[in-house]
């Protein structure tokens, strides 16, 4: 009896042995294969300076806004993957009356949004009349800066678009007050990019917070000052795409923390590289760089309406005392140039024949004594520590023109902002002088020109035009501009209006910049575009 239960104890152990091993080795294929589904998953990490301001592209006006919802919202027409020629997006195709003032575009078909409703042309009057009417109660108390930039004005207030109104399900029709030389490529522009009607009436405020566009990405979350997360729009209209599965934004402040992070593989993409860094990370074979085309200039901005600011002998002085060669070789290593116009040189309408300030320090001063300061003054210089393309140093850059502009006889005190605050103390028309630049929007010289010089955008709390310069003959200019149609007339009137800035020196053009963006070497089908947003619906990992 007693060997029995014996036996019967040893059947159980060793049935018992077989159950745990079984077990054992199920739970382990289990791990292999989330392992293994982990490891396939396409994440895309992109190391960037400084945090996104806003997740709705329509009321905002800085490139880490529209870096990100240029993933999540589409516009109707876009611009090719490496120029700013105007291609299809949500409109298939389009066409004009003869005098250029009533636009028809055919709508793509089946488009759904991300919250799964329709998007069709009513979708899209409900945006426009979102931007261009300050009385709808969709706005927010929004600014809608650029649509009254780029469209000059809104509703009942000079707006150049008369009305929005969808012809069928799947046309919409635009009518102009008078013809726009730029108006497709305006509607291009990041942000005018088209929102789920639905969601704006979900979210209210908060739609600042819960993008919901038709792009190929969807938004999961944003961790402010860390990062901002979008999964795969599984839905997406362009079939096979998006080819990532996630896509996270990370700011990391420091370029060089930013580099050391990208070779230590916790990103996988980083813009804002120190210049210095360059030749080092061409060698590094698990590294690639590429040059984003420079559709950009840094400036300072000169606060016009402050004293003694608003004398031009002042503001020609700072210009003389500006080394903007010394500048551009100190900290872009011959990826910048300097820069004398409010235009990037590659344009067809910059004026090489203005003879720009000579960094001339005896000049300076001598314009600071007419201008009734042969002392000298006390400067208030706002900077942010965050990078961008067209300040790859900017605390350092602002330390080294603080020496020249003491050397002239001004006494410079530094002021450092985190990026929104520093952009809201521009805008605010608060600073004295700060550091900043513009990146093309959609390569027409009337994005730079006409939105950084224009009396029209000279709007505190808003202004794109943050020297708040106000010259009737050139803001004339500017809006004659805009509705001619002939390309050499067009550029006649733009070489007028950089002599007679280039007089009045509202501020002081630098550089223009090739800015270098690394990706670690597995990231295949990455392309800078010059508006320094990109798609990245072709952008795929082959480790």
């Amino acid at each position: 009896m007693r060997n029995r239960k014996f036996g019967l104890l040893t059947i159980v152990l060793v049935l018992s042995l077989l159950v745990s091993a079984c077990s054992s080795t199920t739970s382990k294929k289990n791990e292999e294969t989330k392992s293994s589904k982990k490891q396939e998953e396409q994440v895309l990490i992109f190391g960037r300076g400084a945090d996104s301001y806003s997740m709705d592209p329509q009321n905002a006006n800085e490139i880490e806004t529209w870096r990100v919802t240029k993933n999540v919202y589409e516009t109707l027409v876009e611009y090719d993957q490496k120029t700013t020629d105007v291609v299809p997006a949500l409109a298939k195709e389009w066409t004009t009356s003869d005098d250029g003032k009533v636009w028809t575009f055919k709508l793509q078909e089946g488009v759904k949004f991300q919250d799964g409703t329709d998007f069709n042309a009513e979708a899209v009057v409900f945006n426009f009349e979102r931007m261009m009417d300050k009385t709808n109660p969709s706005r927010f108390d929004g600014t809608f800066s650029v649509y009254r930039g780029m469209f000059n004005g809104f509703k009942g207030d000079g707006s150049v678009i008369e009305e929005v109104k969808a012809i069928d399900q799947n046309t919409v029709q635009f009518t102009l007050a008078k013809p726009q030389a730029n108006f497709l490529a305006n509607l291009g522009m990041h942000a005018f990019g088209i929102i789920s009607p639905e969601a704006i009436k979900k979210y209210g405020t908060k739609i600042n917070e819960n993008p919901v566009g038709t792009g190929p990405f969807k938004f999961e979350s944003w961790t402010r000052n860390d990062s901002v997360t979008l999964v795969k729009n599984e839905n997406y209209w362009k079939k096979g795409l998006p080819k990532l599965d996630k896509l996270i934004y990370k700011v990391i402040p420091d370029n060089s923390a930013r580099l050391t992070a990208l070779k230590n593989g916790e990103i996988d993409i980083m813009v804002s590289l120190n210049p210095s860094d360059l030749s080092s990370v061409k060698e590094d074979k698990n590294l690639q760089v590429t040059l984003r085309p420079p559709l950009n200039v840094g400036y300072l901005s000169i606060n016009n309406t402050k004293e003694p600011l608003d004398n031009p002998k002042v503001r020609q002085a700072i210009n003389y005392a500006i080394d903007k060669k010394g500048i551009a070789d100190a900290f872009y290593y011959g990826l910048a140039a300097p820069v004398k116009n409010m235009l990037p040189s590659s344009s067809w309408a910059y004026n090489n024949d203005v003879k720009d300030y000579e960094y001339d320090v005896d000049k300076a001063k001598q314009l600071l004594a007419e201008a009734g300061y042969p002392n000298g003054f006390e400067l208030q210089f706002s900077v942010t520590s965050n990078s961008r393309i067209y300040m790859q140093q900017p605390v350092k850059m602002v330390e080294a023109m603080k020496t020249s502009l003491e050397k002239a006889g001004i006494k410079v005190k530094v002021v450092s902002l985190e990026w929104a605050a520093y952009i809201d103390q521009l805008r605010k028309g608060e600073h004295m002088i700060g550091m900043i630049g513009w990146v093309g929007d959609n390569g027409d010289p009337d994005n730079f020109l006409y939105s950084m010089l224009s009396k029209n955008n000279a709007v505190k709390g808003a202004a794109q035009n943050h020297t708040f310069y106000q010259n009737d003959e050139v803001s004339d200019l500017l809006m004659q501009a805009k509705s001619v149609m002939d390309q050499n007339e067009r550029a006649k009137i733009y070489k007028k209006v950089q002599e007679l800035v280039h007089e009045d020196a509202p501020s002081v053009p630098l550089v223009e910049v090739k800015e270098p963006v690394v990706t670690a070497s597995y990231v295949k089908g990455y392309v800078p575009h010059p508006t320094g947003a990109e798609n990245m619906y072709q952008v795929t990992i082959e480790k």
